[in-house]
């Protein structure tokens, strides 16, 4: 089983992803930044870890890193706004992403965004600042040497995951439920030969599991 260390745990999809890894007994340490989410992370199968992106830095973060296998990026200002955006989205990516290498931990997955979300949909300013900051974090995590993957689902919605999906590098645009996404990060972390890809992911037909064996494969 693996250390899998995430950043954004307290967030939709990242609640789903820590009780799933902990159903499948997997160690989870969960990133917090709010006091009273601890217990919540906690009873869902994680070991609580209280910190904040934007008022940490590298060598705090790599030390509590330690000893992790994975690192998993899921957190997101939450349409905060433009300057929360910048700092989580981006500079936060950033700061993890130097903190995993400098606590040895080789594998990162990143939570990113799919390229033709909000296309044509007038979303506004902050929107574009959003996908912009999301594409230069996919740029900065890439041109490491860590085992990357960099994960973009879908529009994400509240419906209960069907564990089905459709995943490949270049797919049509779709929703996924967020339970999908963290199963097939949950995959991801059990497949460990999926390494230095970009994945496009939305609902589908095809089991996680299978979808992300036959990612691979290839």
């Amino acid at each position: 089983m693996s250390t899998v260390f995430i950043v954004g745990a307290a967030g939709k999809v990242g609640r789903h992803l820590v009780k799933q890894l902990a159903d499948k007994q997997h160690r989870v340490l969960a990133l917090h930044r709010r006091a009273e989410q601890g217990p919540e992370l906690e009873a869902l199968g994680a070991t609580p870890v209280t910190g904040d992106l934007t008022g940490t830095d590298v060598a705090a973060l790599a030390a509590q890193m330690a000893g992790t296998d994975v690192v998993v990026f899921t957190a997101g200002a939450g349409g905060a706004g433009v300057e929360v955006t910048n700092a989580i989205d981006g500079r936060g990516l950033e700061l993890a992403v130097d903190a995993a290498r400098q606590a040895g931990v080789r594998r990162f997955l990143l939570v990113s965004a799919f390229p033709e979300a909000g296309r044509n949909k007038g979303m506004g300013e902050g929107f574009e600042n959003y996908m912009t900051v999301k594409k230069r974090a996919d740029v900065y995590l890439a041109a490491t040497d860590l085992d990357w993957v960099i994960l973009r689902p879908g529009t994400l919605s509240h419906a209960p995951g069907t564990g089905r999906v459709s995943a490949g590098p270049a797919i049509a645009y779709g929703d996924i439920p967020r339970a999908d996404v963290a199963a097939t990060l949950v995959a991801l972390v059990e497949h460990p030969e999926v390494r230095r890809t970009i994945i496009e992911l939305t609902e589908g037909d095809r089991p996680v599991e299978d979808a992300v064996a036959q990612l691979a494969r290839t």
